[in-house]
């Protein structure tokens, strides 16, 4: 019988020596697999390193005195860090401008965030758990939202919670208010809900994927060693699914950070203003290096998170090999 094999991909070679199985292995080149990331390295190289760029050297660059353009200076020894040092000021120091919408965003962001983990992680694990046959149409269910424009599904919100809208409507009739409540008044709890509502789906996917994954056989050894539902649920299956846990939280963060569309919509009020509404604000104005810092200043509060994330999914992989 010929142990000849497949053939291989040009420049791989078999290896004659055997593993401990006896059976023959394959050398590959060390820039073989290395290179499967070539492309999509140069996608992020292109389309978000340079942009960085870009704003980087606007953040550190300068304004046009006549006409109120930025002026990006691209030589990092050139920077100017007039803009970027107010912006730092305004937001950290006691007084600020700025500190109001950071502490409002990191509120908002926050408890949003809980709230997508608490609704979602009951959804994800019945679907992978308990929809049998129906698995599909709640999948479906998930991903139409995607399907529709993030400002139409706002605005839908809006006619929700107008002072005429069902949702005073419904809480009339079953008398839990007596006269309509105005939720669209500058109230941060509606921001936080159209938080939650915008953004759920990207919680409760992975969830479902990594759910989904565990295998049965280790939920019910569990049950045989004596462990009750919650005692399993407990000890093997929420920290089966931390990763994912950390994953959900870290996806919907990322974009509720840069958000402004929601608070625009939902309040359009300066006491529910996040950092993507003075970045947005920011931009329409004479004032564009300090829109540019602000953003310098959301990446550097984002790489915390991600940061962690990256840590922790190291260590996991550490201890799963």
């Amino acid at each position: 019988m010929s142990t000849e094999g497949p053939p291989l991909a040009p420049g791989v070679f078999r290896r004659r020596a055997r593993d401990r199985t006896g059976r023959t292995g394959a050398w590959y080149p060390r820039w073989y697999w290395p290179s499967f990331a070539a492309p999509a390295s140069l996608w992020l190289l292109l389309l978000f390193v340079l942009p960085f760029y870009a704003i980087l050297s606007v953040a550190f660059g300068t304004v046009d005195p006549i006409f109120g353009s930025a002026q990006p200076v691209w030589n990092p020894l050139h920077w100017n860090t007039v803009a970027m040092r107010y912006v730092l000021n305004q937001s950290f120091l006691q007084g600020g401008i700025y500190q109001p919408a950071l502490i409002r965003t990191l509120m908002y962001v926050g408890s949003a965030t809980v709230l997508c983990l608490l609704i979602g992680y009951p959804v994800a694990y019945f679907i992978a758990r308990h929809a049998g046959r129906w698995k599909t149409l709640f999948l479906v269910g998930l991903i139409a939202p995607f399907w529709i424009s993030y400002l139409m599904r706002m605005l839908a919100w809006v006619n929700l919670l107008q002072d005429d809208g069902l949702v005073n409507r419904s809480l009339e009739i079953f008398h839990v208010i007596g006269a309509p409540h105005h939720w669209l008044d500058g109230k941060g709890l509606t921001v936080m809900l159209g938080l939650v509502y915008g953004y759920i789906p990207y919680m409760i996917l992975p969830l479902y994927g990594s759910l989904d994954r565990i295998d049965r056989s280790v939920l019910e050894a569990a049950r045989d060693l004596g462990a009750n539902p919650v005692r399993t649920f407990v000890r093997v299956t929420l920290p089966l699914s931390k990763q994912a846990i950390l994953a959900g939280c870290i996806i919907v963060t990322l974009p509720m950070f840069g958000d402004y569309y929601t608070a625009d919509l939902l309040s359009a009020s300066p006491r529910t203003t996040m950092l993507g509404n003075l970045v947005d604000h920011a931009i329409n104005s004479p004032f564009v290096t300090r829109a540019a810092s602000l953003v310098v200043v959301l990446m550097v509060l984002l790489l915390l998170p991600m940061l962690y994330y990256m840590y922790a999914t190291a260590r996991a992989g550490r201890q799963a090999a």
